[in-house]
């Protein structure tokens, strides 16, 4: 069977989830093209926008001059928006979509940091939310600074909304062991845990990982994320995982159907999962990557050698990771180094 590849097409998912399409050839306007991609609505909408007949489809008309709407375009043709990650910009541009749809039409000059803080107590009820936000007007107008669009910053001074959570719930050595009883070797369950256990990837580099990213003993990849590269050796227990499945597959893991999991689909399978063992809503594959990392501050690794492993650029990055490490366990080390070359040496 014949793949047709379609060009001009750029697609991304809002922050509720909705696939956006669109067809943008460079010097025209975008056009909105309906879904799903293949049905005869979209090859209908697609055909006339690639005859050049796009204004007859419902179209992107050019946003008033000054307004957050036309900061928003400016900042997407932005190297500080064109160098970031597929991931990032989706998250990004879900997050500033939102936004544009309700308050594009307002001009930037006029945004003040009264409204700044509406918008965030708009969204007080999800706090999470709020802050993201609050992230992604502090870009905008920081684009906005740079090029003259206004003479002060209207975020300067808003702080975020304070969180009761400390984010992704982590892993303690209970949970681990109860996963790993319910779901034994040999099942798809245990696969993408071991996984995510013995690496501490991310869910979007997880959904990818294969033989390919095999070299000698290690597991070596570059992250979706931040582009740089991971090389870590393959744990014994993940090794024995890995002996079992089949070469002939690009991906370790996959759906029930056979095809490749999206970073979104298998996060939300996996939290199945951990219900389906019995364990707490509010552990998933993320707060895995988070045990990892206390694992590794509660045997003694220094904070470069963890972000070795996890990928972290910085270190308050891991520092955050590892707040959940084991203060009795790591103070005893800490007390018995004492008089040793690692701790104060003796008087």
């Amino acid at each position: 069977m014949t793949t047709i590849r379609l060009h001009f097409i750029h697609r991304y998912k809002d922050c509720r989830g909705k696939e956006r399409i669109y067809f943008r050839r460079k010097g025209e306007k975008r056009v909105v093209l309906p879904g799903p991609v293949g049905s005869p609505a979209f090859l209908k909408a697609y055909n006339a926008a690639l005859a050049g007949e796009g204004e007859k489809q419902p179209s992107v008309k050019a946003p008033p001059p000054g307004s957050l709407s036309a900061l928003c375009e400016a900042y997407y043709r932005s190297a500080d928006f064109t160098r970031l990650s597929e991931s990032t910009k989706a998250t990004y541009s879900g997050i500033i979509e939102n936004f544009r749809d309700k308050h594009g039409h307002k001009p930037v000059a006029k945004l003040e940091a009264r409204h700044v803080r509406g918008f965030m107590d708009d969204k007080s009820d999800t706090p999470a939310a709020a802050n993201n936000l609050l992230r992604m007007l502090k870009l905008l107008m920081r684009h906005a600074l740079e090029r003259d669009w206004i003479k002060t910053d209207p975020t300067q001074g808003v702080r975020p909304v304070r969180r009761k959570t400390g984010g992704f719930a982590t892993w303690s050595e209970d949970d681990i062991a109860r996963y790993e009883a319910f779901h034994a070797v040999g099942k798809r369950e245990r696969l993408a845990f071991a996984l995510l256990l013995y690496t501490g990837a991310r869910r979007s580099d997880v959904v990818k990982l294969g033989w390919q990213h095999i070299q000698g003993d290690r597991l070596v990849f570059r992250q979706q994320k931040t582009g740089g590269r991971v090389s870590i050796p393959i744990h014994k227990e993940l090794s024995a995982i890995l002996s079992t499945l089949p070469r002939d597959r690009l991906a370790f893991l996959s759906t029930r159907y056979g095809k490749p999991f999206t970073p979104e689909s298998f996060g939300n399978w996996f939290r199945e999962t951990c219900k389906d063992a019995g364990l707490s809503n509010d552990l998933s594959a993320h707060g895995l990557r988070k045990a990892v990392a206390r694992r590794l501050a509660e045997a003694g690794c220094t904070p470069h050698e963890i972000a070795s492993v996890t990928g972290h650029t910085t270190l308050k990055e891991v520092e955050r990771y590892t707040k959940e490490a084991n203060r009795d366990q790591l103070a005893e080390a800490a007390i018995a180094s004492i008089g040793t070359k690692r701790g104060t040496p003796n008087g």
